[in-house]
């Protein structure tokens, strides 16, 4: 099995009393034995050489050598997806959430170029066609709020996050058009294929990603993410709080390039909306 620590914990009681002293010691210390030798990991467990030797056998790996490799890689998550943490009462937990969530505002929106964000919105509000790529997570999610926020102000914009599609679409795409690409990680191998055929073709790349990533080195057009994960595995990543704030400040940059033109386009709409919906509260939110 690839999951070696789930296979651990999983076979933990059907173990004998010698293999289960040594995975109850390697699970206390994941990635301290995968660091250590044969003969420190058996005086640490307190068994023979030889007992670590059959054990990793038992465990489906050829010697002790590739257990420790397969423990370094379930070690290569993290602590903090290997330990047990404890929660915070729910009211510090909550002002945590509150708290995180303006810090991260805070970083992303003083890492935003107004002139970056402006040259983008330009070249946004001219595209022939903008197709906004996001693959995975909030990354797809978002590709679509990105593609609501344009085409309510009239822009050709659509949002794709199927990865064959996303080839097929690059490779119609030619001078004048622009794909955003949306990626936390920055290293989608698919997506930076996409991007890469786009570019063939003469399209124009933007990125809402993290600096110094493949997909940033690609983007003409860079709106970056500042993220500091906490070690709380348990509560969402507040990385979609940074992105979002990268289309916010986008779409309104885009939309204050025509504001007559886009007060109108959002007349009409919530006109359409309040007569379907049988009310005229002016302060609900526009399809939102």
């Amino acid at each position: 099995m690839h999951d070696l620590v789930y296979q651990l914990r999983q076979r933990l009681d059907g173990f004998s009393p010698v293999e289960r002293r040594i995975a109850e010691t390697i699970l206390a210390d994941i990635p301290a034995a995968a660091q250590s030798g044969v003969g420190e990991l058996a005086q640490r467990a307190g068994v023979s050489v030889a007992a670590v030797s059959r054990f990793a056998k038992a465990l489906g790996c050829a010697h002790v050598r590739e257990l420790r490799a397969r423990l370094a890689e379930a070690g290569a998550v993290g602590r903090r997806f290997l330990d047990d943490a404890d929660a915070p009462p729910l009211p510090a937990l909550h002002a945590q959430i509150g708290s995180d969530i303006e810090g991260v505002l805070r970083r992303n929106l003083a890492g935003l170029s107004e002139q970056v964000v402006r040259g983008l919105a330009e070249a946004l509000a001219g595209a022939r066609r903008v197709h906004v790529f996001g693959m995975g997570g909030s990354s797809a999610v978002f590709a679509q709020e990105l593609q609501h926020r344009l085409t309510r102000l009239g822009l050709p914009a659509a949002a794709c996050s199927d990865a064959v599609a996303m080839r097929m679409l690059a490779a119609t795409l030619e001078p004048g058009d622009v794909v955003l690409a949306l990626s936390v990680s920055g290293r989608n191998p698919e997506l930076l294929d996409a991007l890469a055929i786009a570019a063939g073709y003469g399209a124009r790349l933007a990125a809402i990603t993290r600096d110094g990533t493949p997909l940033a080195a690609r983007a003409q057009w860079l709106l970056p993410l500042a993220l500091e994960e906490t070690d709380f595995v348990f509560k969402p990543s507040a990385s979609r709080y940074a992105t979002l704030l990268a289309i916010d400040v986008l779409a309104t940059t885009v939309a204050l390039l025509d504001p007559a033109g886009n007060r109108e386009r959002l007349r009409r709409i919530k006109l359409a909306l309040d007569t379907w919906r049988g009310g005229d509260d002016e302060r609900l939110p526009l399809g939102d």
